[in-house]
């Protein structure tokens, strides 16, 4: 298993995005499975174990606590808070939060959820952008002085939020959605990683499931799978997104490898700080996520690569309107 390094963690070179098993792709699997696929995980060396607060709103952090907390020891654990679900008259709604007093709680709040007394790797959901990231950044060196957290991160922030907040207190890790097409990180924040010597975590390094060639018509979305209000995912953006999967199929083909493994084995070799964290519900989909460390990618199939996907053959925007407001990373064609 090769490893790569967080702050002072040295951790399996890709890791597990644990939000599948309980949210935003439809239906989770059942708990048994859920549990399979962690232990699996476990025991095929996985040393990076990644959840969320807002996952399931709390029922994933329950899950992972529930499974791996005998295993404690054998694993880095990454949560994140400062987003969450918070009950209202109709429904639990998301609700970002990065008041010092509510990243105190959610970090209370997931330690008994995880079943443990320390978090290894903890992040800043997201900036909540009423707040001075040096106010939940302080608050959040303050759970690393009280010893409730080991290191901290942000996720979905730009190369200048990110010096900020490292002025007050280190920063370990960014976690960024980064893939073939979804390239906003090279603008800035992965270089701006690189110098500050945080690594650099890439969620869904399979582009949702696009570059696994798992989904071809996207009318088989059901209503709690969030794909289903990504631009990328309507139905006329997606149809002219999947005239790029023939080619890519003939370039993995190439490399010796499956789609899913020829987007990790990208980022892998894209940069030594890059750590992805691919999520899936299936045993068999995990172990070929895993195989992706042993494919070499030679230094003209990855330009090839680079010229077939990336942010200028991609048609639509990866987030909504709504969801774009709520982070901090850089646009393309807008300066920084």
């Amino acid at each position: 298993m090769q490893q790569r390094t967080i702050a002072s963690f040295t951790v399996s070179a890709i890791g597990l995005g644990c939000m599948n098993l309980s949210h935003a792709y439809g239906t989770p699997p059942s708990a048994e499975q859920s549990e399979r696929v962690l232990l699996a995980a476990l025991d095929a060396g996985v040393t990076l174990f990644d959840t969320a607060a807002l996952y399931g709103f709390g029922a994933n952090e329950t899950l992972v606590g529930k499974v791996l907390s005998k295993h404690r020891s054998s694993f880095t654990l990454a949560s994140k808070g400062g987003m969450s679900g918070v009950h209202f008259d109709d429904g639990v709604k998301r609700v970002i939060d990065g008041r010092p007093e509510a990243i105190r709680k959610n970090c209370e709040d997931s330690l008994q959820r995880l079943q443990t007394d320390v978090i290894d790797l903890y992040y800043l959901h997201r900036w909540d952008k009423k707040v001075p990231i040096e106010d939940s950044v302080g608050a959040m060196a303050e759970l690393v002085r009280v010893g409730k957290v080991r290191a901290i991160g942000l996720s979905e922030v730009s190369a200048t939020t990110l010096r900020k907040a490292h002025a007050v207190h280190p920063i370990a890790a960014v976690q960024t959605e980064y893939s073939l097409w979804t390239r906003n990180p090279e603008i800035a924040v992965l270089e701006a990683c690189r110098e500050l010597g945080a690594a650099f975590v890439a969620f869904s390094p399979v582009a949702r499931g696009f570059l696994c060639d798992a989904l071809h018509d996207v009318g088989t979305l059901v209503p709690k799978d969030i794909r289903a209000a990504m631009p990328r995912f309507s139905p006329d953006n997606y149809a002219a997104n999947l005239k790029l999967l023939p080619p890519y199929k003939a370039l993995a083909e190439e490399a010796g490898c499956t789609p899913a493994q020829l987007a990790l084995a990208w980022l892998l070799h894209k940069a030594p700080h890059i750590i992805p964290i691919p999520g899936t519900s299936s045993v068999a989909h995990l172990q070929e996520d895993l195989a992706a460390m042993d494919v070499r990618l030679d230094a003209g199939l990855l330009t090839r690569l680079d010229a077939l996907i990336s942010q200028g053959t991609v048609t639509g925007p990866r987030y909504s309107a709504q969801s774009a407001s709520e982070v901090d990373t850089e646009e393309f064609g807008v300066s920084v």
